[in-house]
């Protein structure tokens, strides 16, 4: 059996790797030469940089491919054509990074609404300025994106008292996580009400663009828009627009539809927006879990048992957590 690890210089790159995969040939694939170079005969792939899209350059050495394991939650640099239609299956970290990313979420709502950004800067000119904040608790949130990641994200703004729906594929009754949840069909005429809306989506030709001058004209202007989810998702211009007319009150964007965002975007600069670089979901053990997980996944693929978070590769993520 042979393992190609992607975007890996040597093995050790992933931790525990080497001590599970004994007995199996493992070749690191660091670029797309060494990548064409190792793929024939493999049966499976470990892409670990997860925004590398040399796979698709190299797909016609894939002659004896069974498996493809896609370090992120995202894996939308996987999904060309050649690979859809295949009959190779698709893994992904799905569960690996909610946490982290419901905390992340959790923190720029909390700075806002306790004014932390306003302090700090009266700080820094040694002036004190009495201010009273908001309360979380009792305000409203609306995710875009019901799968693990959105999940989470609920959960932790529920048991901070908000009140908290979701936005998939279809309408359908409320759970343990959400009031309820809307069709995304029906996104311009729910985004009125809430507090804060969020964007966990995944990238697919439907979820292009979704967040777009409909949305953020229909938004009220004391809400609040997130995204961490994919850049793709969001018209950066509509938002530019929203933010510069008083549209809406502030936005937190994690992620771009250029990465690393350039110098010269005016969304730097926006007004009352916060700007991180796409780090949402990482935190210092994260590689270590990730590894962990698709240790677990080579077991079951090795003993003949069924893989988690096999992603549907039409729908582009895994389907029970849409």
């Amino acid at each position: 059996m042979k393992l190609v690890v992607q975007g890996a210089k040597e093995i050790s790159d992933v931790p525990g790797l080497q001590e599970a995969a004994a007995g199996i040939d493992v070749a690191c694939a660091p670029d797309v030469s060494a990548l064409a170079q190792q793929l024939p005969c493999a049966d499976i792939m470990l892409g670990w940089d997860f925004r590398g899209r040399d796979l698709a350059d190299c797909w016609h050495c894939a002659d004896n491919l069974k498996w493809i394991h896609w370090a992120g939650a995202g894996v939308d640099a996987a999904l060309f054509p050649d690979l859809v239609t295949s009959d190779v299956v698709l893994t992904n970290a799905r569960g690996i990074f909610d946490r982290a990313m419901a905390e992340y979420v959790l923190g720029y709502m909390l700075s806002e609404a306790k004014l932390f950004r306003q302090v700090l800067s009266s700080q820094a000119q040694k002036h004190w300025q009495y201010r009273m904040t908001d309360k979380l608790a009792g305000q409203s949130a609306l995710i875009f994106g019901v799968g693990s990641i959105g999940r989470e994200i609920a959960r932790v703004l529920k048991a901070m008292d908000l009140k908290v729906s979701g936005v998939g594929r279809t309408a359908r009754a409320g759970d343990g996580c959400f009031e309820t949840i809307h069709a995304a069909s029906d996104a311009a005429s729910i985004v009125a009400e809430p507090d804060w809306v969020i964007g966990v989506m995944p990238s697919t030709p439907k979820t292009e663009r979704m967040f777009d001058a409909g949305i953020f004209t229909a938004m009220k202007p004391t809400a609040r828009f997130i995204n961490v989810g994919r850049g793709c998702a969001l018209d950066e211009n509509a938002l530019l627009e929203a933010l510069t007319g008083g549209t809406i009150a502030g936005a937190m964007l994690d992620v771009f539809d250029t990465e690393p965002l350039p110098s010269d975007n005016p969304l730097w600069t926006a007004p009352n927006i916060f700007v991180s670089p796409h780090i949402s979901g990482d935190y210092k053990q994260h590689k270590a879990d990730m590894a962990q997980q698709f240790i677990g996944n080579l077991a079951r693929y090795q003993q003949g048992q069924p893989l988690i978070n096999t992603v549907n590769k039409q729908l582009g993520f895994v389907s029970d957590a849409s």
